[in-house]
């Protein structure tokens, strides 16, 4: 477990930073906004981009990592609908449970892969949001229309062109593409993608750190307990047994488990605003989770190994 949460460390310090640069002033809150488009839209996917495009795809068993992945999703988000009524929260709390349960930081995925196991580490990540970021989405957006305040009559158009146009799944296409091509790191441009994919690490955690609320998170609640229970324990533990059932390990599996184990997106927040969620709640699990997820992803990491 020492071997893990050392390597998280300067993840979660780099987290805590954001969040002491947008209190402190330094970074005014409209420019976190820019940072966070650009980083989104920008840093991030030229980071899959250059990493897909040379990696050594061959050596990895995709299919039952995604398939171990998947599983632990669609078992989680079964088991959140089990527990609905028993729950007590209204239709709008449950929206945003149910988000919190199913959608992961990207961000600090690829920057714990990545300190764990370097370009490997990205490349399974890669193939990691290429499965569970398309599920999430179809799982998500019809909850939030079932439970949603007024989310209108948002279906599967909204669904498959939230798919569509997530430059994430852009950019791992893409960079799946080129290495399937065989043109891997093109001269000059792929130069240039790769001088921005320095910037997605550093620049991510920052702006997931200046994203906390924490006055959200001192109120929080059953609602926010139940998803970090859930999110942070039961989808890595869920995501783990399937793994191990379809003969995973070494790196896939950690990988595999960590995704799974990941803190809930930022972008849950707008997603719940949006969609007639309740955003307050969204906030504080988001939050809670995050600061969590500093204990609870060295532990599932070790037991997973």
């Amino acid at each position: 477990m020492a071997t893990f949460a050392g390597a998280l460390v300067p993840i979660f310090l780099l987290i805590l930073f954001g969040q002491g640069l947008r209190r402190g002033g330094l970074v005014a809150d409209p420019v976190w906004a820019g940072i966070d488009r650009m980083t989104y839209f920008l840093f991030f996917p030229c980071l899959i981009v250059n990493e897909l495009a040379r990696a050594d795809l061959g050596r990895i068993a995709a299919l039952p990592m995604g398939t171990a992945m998947a599983a632990g999703v669609l078992a989680a988000a079964g088991l959140v609908l089990a527990l609905r009524r028993s729950i007590g929260l209204d239709g709008p709390a449950f929206s945003s449970v149910f988000q919190g349960v199913m959608r992961p930081n990207t961000y600090v995925g690829l920057a714990a892969a990545s300190a764990l196991y370097g370009a490997e580490g990205l490349t399974l990540t890669a193939v990691g949001i290429a499965v569970v970021v398309p599920l999430v989405n179809l799982l998500c957006v019809p909850a939030m229309v079932r439970y949603g305040r007024g989310a209108g009559s948002t279906g599967a158009a909204a669904v498959a062109n939230g798919i569509v146009r997530n430059p994430i799944i852009i950019a791992v296409a893409l960079g799946a593409a080129l290495n399937a091509g065989g043109l891997g790191h093109l001269p000059v441009m792929g130069d240039v993608v790769a001088i921005l994919a320095r910037a997605a690490l550093p620049v991510g955690l920052l702006s997931v750190g200046a994203g906390l609320d924490l006055g959200a998170a001192r109120g929080a609640g059953m609602g926010v307990a139940l998803s970090a229970a859930l999110k942070l324990l039961v989808v890595p533990g869920l995501t783990a047994a399937a793994g191990l059932a379809l003969g995973l390990g070494g790196p896939m599996l950690t990988v595999a488990v960590l995704f799974n184990a990941l803190p809930c997106s930022a972008s849950s927040y707008a997603l719940a605003r949006q969609m007639g969620g309740d955003h307050r709640l969204m906030a504080g699990i988001i939050t809670v989770q995050t600061l969590l997820s500093a204990l609870t992803l060295p532990l599932v990491l070790a037991l997973a190994g």
